[in-house]
């Protein structure tokens, strides 16, 4: 990846929604080269998607909680693509130690939260889970207007 891959991505990272007109001119290439990048970086696994940024507050639900996961031996890959279609999944993060996996959920209820555990414990290749509740946010970076 040159200093112009670094650029385009940069600039996408700000605003996905940029047309391909508008990357070129702000990097000083033609159109062509921006989508023959784009394509390229996609095609490479460097671009996987594109996605809509929310303010904090847009979506909070009210009961959030960390969970952490111990996945069966080489699992790893086909847990994660089974969680990735949670909804309720703001973030997943494979770790080490005792836990594979730690995922940050929120429900509108902890009735709610309880059917999303339920759901997520039938994952094949899941063993073993502990789900511990968030309550109060002191500090977060994310944004919050």
């Amino acid at each position: 990846m040159d200093e112009t891959d670094q650029r385009l991505i940069s600039i996408l990272r700000h605003d996905a929604r940029k047309s391909i007109s508008d990357l070129a001119l702000e990097i000083g290439v033609s159109r062509g080269t921006v989508r023959a990048r784009l394509e390229r970086l996609e095609r490479e696994g460097t671009i996987i998607g594109y996605t809509v940024v929310l303010r904090a507050d847009a979506v909070a639900l009210p009961v959030r909680g960390l969970t952490m996961i111990e996945v069966e031996g080489r699992m790893l890959d086909r847990v994660t693509d089974a969680l990735v279609g949670f909804p309720e999944i703001e973030a997943l993060h494979t770790t080490n130690g005792r836990w594979d996996i730690v995922v940050e959920l929120s429900a509108q209820s902890l009735a709610d939260l309880d059917a999303v555990l339920r759901r997520l414990r039938l994952v094949p290749g899941i063993t073993a889970s502990e789900t511990t509740l968030l309550l109060a946010t002191p500090r977060s970076t994310r944004a919050r207007l």
